[in-house]
């Protein structure tokens, strides 16, 4: 490991924003902030948001900054990216901002239930090979059901039309009708405050499609308790500029 990693993770263990979560902690003990995050962590009664694979935090601190009346938790478990988040959060003085460094695959253990109210994916790694590394699966969906409030928002943000396309056909065969829906989110007509919260933030990944000529899609939705949730089954063309061979189908593997 690079001598830069390791300062960047040494400062991580000292910001008071970060919390880290070792694997083994996560499966051989009860997680101590969960169902605490307002007492403990932000020290009041404001809702919740969570951004799913954080990266760097720009829409973290972007959106703790426009909305100083929620709180916004970013998730990764790579902390030398999430790293540039935490430090500008916290030299900003930020008291709505905090990060948690762990794997997705078990966000339910670190949430009770209707402890947060939204969740963003913000540029997800489309998994176009294994449906259950889908942060928009039914996978995952179920998974935020256990501690998202119902009918809580969820808010897709991306440059794959793999995994737009595949999001927008779950919707669909499980009847739920999107909030907002776009293709073409810069250059759409479709207006309201979703919209505008999501093209006023411009993340690294974003701002490197756009320049490629990609435009960026967005989903926005409510995830409510009831129901099973079912996979879709459609062949979705492959993102094909992206590097690696993934499989067409969206179905299960």
């Amino acid at each position: 490991m690079s001598k830069g990693k390791l300062a960047k993770f040494a400062e991580m263990a000292e910001n008071p924003l970060v919390v880290e979560c070792p694997m083994a902690a996560v499966m051989e003990e009860e997680f101590p902030l969960r169902g605490r995050w307002h007492e403990d962590f932000f020290h009041n009664q404001n809702p919740i948001v969570l951004e799913l694979g954080c990266g760097r935090g720009e829409y973290t601190v972007g959106l703790g900054k426009k909305m100083p009346e929620k709180n916004f938790i970013g998730v990764d478990i790579k902390g030398a990216r999430m790293w540039t988040g935490a430090k500008e959060a916290l030299q900003s003085g930020m008291k709505n901002v905090g990060f948690l460094r762990t794997n997705i695959e078990f966000i339910q253990r670190f949430f009770a239930p209707g402890e947060v109210s939204e969740i963003w994916l913000t540029f997800s790694d489309p998994q176009m090979k294994k449906v259950t590394k889908r942060l928009s699966s039914t996978y995952f969906l179920n998974r935020y059901r256990m501690f998202l409030c119902d009918g809580g928002l969820i808010h897709l943000k991306t440059d794959s039309n793999f995994l737009f396309t595949y999001t927008e056909a779950l919707l669909e065969v499980n009847g739920i009708v999107p909030e907002v829906k776009t293709r073409n989110l810069y250059g759409t007509e479709v207006g309201g405050e979703e919209v505008s919260l999501a093209t006023s933030i411009q993340t690294y990944y974003e701002s490197m499609w756009r320049a490629r000529g990609i435009d960026i899609k967005y989903l926005c939705f409510h995830l409510s308790q009831e129901g099973k949730l079912v996979e879709p089954d459609i062949e979705i063309p492959l993102d094909e500029y992206r590097s690696y061979g993934r499989e067409k189908r969206s179905g299960s593997n």
